[in-house]
């Protein structure tokens, strides 16, 4: 199952979900104060019963910059998470959209990923892995502050859910500043394709809960999924409140962008971003046929620079070769509807 593969009910604003839980294992300090090889010791003994479960082992100190690079362009991991120099590594189930990064800001960080509004989904199969390894190892965990970790804001839960919105509407009528204040008063943030501190890239925002303490799991995926819901009427009627005159002005746009997708003989990563967002907006108005949702998705995935590198027979050399192969892969993609 594939998170950027949208369908469902909200597809036209909603991409995917995702609950990420921290834990930390009694007995060790903090990552930050870990050494080589108390990292390596939880490592090997977190890794050892997921493994048994069908989990793939990524050792990333035994991989490439661009490989670990991919893995943040496929949401996997942090972007701090692929450049650490101490020992790190990543618990892989792709097929399920499960993950768990060892050693990050906390000992575990186990998260689950799946496409549209699918909250309830993304918890489950968090916990499920949380249980696996609760049988084995004993959780930092205080009777009044829940589970202890790193970064005192994710005390309680240890939990943070978010859902990634494109909402290419709102962000053009001004509204995104406004919407995060109207967020910040629930207690949920919104922050950019690639989470805290990472921009608006093809008017795709993260909504997530930014409070864990002094509440449930049960109260933050409620919380959120009625804000989502909300948001997601927001932008519709936002689309629909287009005039006629830039309806006919976005039709134009969004057709030129649909001819240089299929027929561009290059494309650079922020121009294929760009033309992404016009052609999703074009789809969910009626104005593209024979392009998908789940071409642009898988597409959001590989094109960009890493994984597009990664997938090459031989390694471009340089800027303009990386952007011909992008706009060969484009290509090849859309051509398969």
């Amino acid at each position: 199952m594939a998170w950027y593969n949208t369908t469902g009910p909200l597809s036209d604003t909603v991409i995917s979900s995702r609950v990420r839980l921290a834990r930390n294992i009694n007995g060790y300090p903090f990552p930050s104060r870990l050494d080589a090889n108390n990292a390596n010791e939880i490592i090997e003994k977190v890794s050892a019963p997921l493994e048994n479960a069908g989990f793939r082992r990524i050792n990333f100190s035994d991989i490439s910059p661009i490989m670990a690079t991919s893995y943040v362009e496929r949401h996997y991991v942090s972007p701090e998470f692929a450049t650490m120099e101490t020992p790190h590594s990543l618990l892989l189930q792709e097929a399920n959209g499960c993950a768990v990064m060892l050693c990050e800001e906390d000992h575990l960080r186990i998260q689950a990923i799946l496409s549209g509004l699918s909250l309830e989904e993304a918890y489950k199969n968090a916990s499920e892995i949380e249980k696996r390894l609760d049988a084995d190892f004993d959780f930092a965990y205080s009777d009044t502050l829940g589970y202890l970790t790193h970064c005192p804001t994710n005390l309680g839960t240890g939990m943070r859910a978010s859902v990634m919105m494109f909402l290419p509407a709102l962000s053009r009528g001004g509204y995104i500043a406004s919407l995060a204040a109207q967020l910040a008063k629930l207690g949920l943030a919104i922050r950019g394709l690639f989470g805290e501190g990472s921009g608006s890239a093809g008017c795709m925002y993260q909504i997530s809960n930014q409070i864990t303490l002094g509440v449930t799991e049960n109260e933050i995926l409620s919380k959120l999924t009625e804000a989502v819901r909300q948001i997601s009427e927001s932008e519709m009627q936002a689309r629909k409140n287009i005039q006629e005159d830039a309806l006919e002005a976005l039709t134009d746009k969004v057709g030129r962008c649909v001819g240089i997708l299929k027929h561009a003989y290059m494309i650079g990563t922020e121009e294929f971003i760009r033309l992404f967002c016009e052609v999703r907006l074009g789809i969910s108005k009626g104005l593209v046929s024979g392009i998908t949702y789940e071409q642009l998705g898988t597409l959001l995935v590989e094109a960009m620079p890493a994984t597009l590198t990664l997938s090459s027979e031989t390694t471009p050399k340089g800027e303009v070769a990386r952007d011909k192969l992008r706009a060969a892969r484009i290509k090849a993609v859309l051509d398969a509807s």
